[in-house]
């Protein structure tokens, strides 16, 4: 029986997410599995990975074999690596310490990686915000100005229609005196 880690396919369209499971490689994707490692879901940034890395070792050193999307899986979480250095042990050609030691290091340079990530995602995130709100600022102090300007002109136009009423008001009543004189 040839059996595969792979991944099992649930959640709704266009927003999937993952088990990952070891199956038989004749069941359905999404059918009969022999034991369910963990899950993985692509939708977030960055994408979340949960896994029981020590199972995953044992069903590989088994001779279960990982899909292509599986084995990225896999050998981003450290598993591939531990059973390399596993294999190192096996032969002597490393200590059970040099080989934790190794894998510790790894982890440690990955999890600063993954930090920095976010760090930078929460960091590009606020930059956006701040932008924005300059921008809107901008716009609003456009506005501001252009509806300031309307309203001088409107006031101008009003003082201007004013002074015209009165000086022909003016002109009324001095042809009116002209006609009493005359």
């Amino acid at each position: 029986m040839a059996v595969k880690i792979r991944l099992q396919r649930h959640g709704k369209k266009n927003f999937a997410f993952f088990h990952i499971v070891v199956a038989d490689s004749r069941a359905p994707r999404d059918g009969r599995f022999i034991e369910q490692l963990g899950s993985y879901n692509p939708n977030t940034n960055p994408a979340t990975i949960i896994l029981d890395g020590e199972r995953a070792l044992a069903w590989l050193n088994v001779g279960a074999q990982p899909t292509l999307v599986t084995r990225r899986i896999l050998s981003y979480e450290g598993v591939l690596l531990r059973k390399h250095l596993q294999g190192g042990v096996a032969k002597g050609a490393l200590t059970q310490e040099q080989a934790d030691q190794k894998w510790n290091e790894w982890k440690a340079q990955r999890d600063s990686k993954i930090k920095a990530k976010k760090e930078g995602i929460v960091k590009d995130a606020a930059e956006k915000v701040k932008a924005a709100v300059a921008a809107e600022k901008k716009v609003n102090e456009e506005r501001a100005a252009a509806i300031a300007k309307k309203a001088e002109e409107l006031a101008e136009a009003q003082r201007k229609a004013a002074e015209e009423a009165a000086a022909a008001k003016a002109a009324e009543e001095a042809g009116e005196a002209a006609e009493q004189e005359a």
